[in-house]
């Protein structure tokens, strides 16, 4: 009776149908991709759903599509589970989410992940205008183009795929297409490596080749600790210079001085030597 049930709740979920739970019954499923959610065509990813350890059956889907159902068993509990793909190929690309099942009913669908296979055209070319080297604070525009007709381009930060810029492309009369993304302000406090990709509309998950990493350098200020901090490095460059001409007016003023008061002296002396009656001869 109750594998009759779970096959039920799963085929209401792959229909679609709206699910509503007891409240503070069972917590929200999350679902993760590793090493990441863009992977290069060919490699290997995991996607993992997970729930509790009391879950009954775990239901993984793409696109409304069941790619994946596992059930528990009382004498090896598992709070998650994962689908394995050995080599990501467009087909596997797209939209994915999961659920778990208990006796009392099925969790809140997961958040969404979206997974991304690259390498499926040419890459797009990335540059810096009007220069990759800058000034700390400073802004910058990077152009990311291609001769290809990508309807649109994304921008990601090397290292990071959750950060990441989506912008229409623009035809040139040149035949290219390109997007320009303004980045900024840039400092110190790491590094601004980025790459791009084309991609088109009605295949949002199948992205080209990714451009050639491109990084920002930035000339002239700021290290890790912030501004304040490259200022009082400039200002202890620029203190033995300084240290050097108040020296030098410290000095002369001294010696200033000291040939007043030898004047001063002198003149005192020259008057304490005059006879008592000069003054009246």
């Amino acid at each position: 009776m109750m594998s009759i049930l779970s096959v039920l709740l799963c085929l209401g979920l792959s229909l679609g149908q709206i699910i509503h739970v007891q409240a503070g019954t069972l917590s929200k499923a999350t679902m993760w991709a590793e090493p990441g959610p863009v992977v290069p065509y060919g490699s290997p990813v995991t996607l993992w759903c997970q729930g509790t350890l009391e879950a009954q059956e775990f239901c993984m889907y793409r696109q409304q599509k069941r790619v994946l159902w596992k059930t528990q068993t009382k004498w090896n509990p598992r709070d998650k589970v994962k689908l394995s793909i050995t080599r990501m190929t467009e087909h596997d690309a797209g939209r994915y989410y999961c659920y778990y099942i208990r006796f009392t009913g099925w969790s809140e669908h997961s958040d969404s992940l979206e997974l991304v296979v690259t390498g499926s055209f040419s890459k797009p070319s990335l540059s810096a205008l009007p220069s990759p080297v800058l000034t700390s604070g400073g802004y910058v525009t990077l152009q990311c183009g291609s001769g290809q007709g990508f309807h649109r381009f994304i921008l990601t930060k090397e290292g990071d795929h959750r950060l990441s810029w989506t912008l229409d492309s623009q035809p040139q009369s040149s035949g290219q297409f390109q997007t320009l993304f303004p980045v900024g302000p840039v400092t110190r406090s790491h590094r601004w490596m980025f790459r791009c990709y084309g991609y088109y509309r009605d295949r949002p998950h199948v992205w080209s080749h990714p451009s050639n990493l491109l990084e920002l350098l930035v000339s002239g200020a700021a290290d890790p600790l912030g501004p304040s901090q490259n200022k009082s490095d400039s200002e202890a460059a620029s203190t033995p210079q300084d240290y050097t001409v108040g020296n030098l007016i410290r000095m002369g003023v001294v010696g200033l001085v000291l040939v007043v008061i030898g004047v001063l002296l002198y003149q005192d002396w020259h008057r304490q030597r005059r006879p008592h009656g000069a003054a009246g001869t």
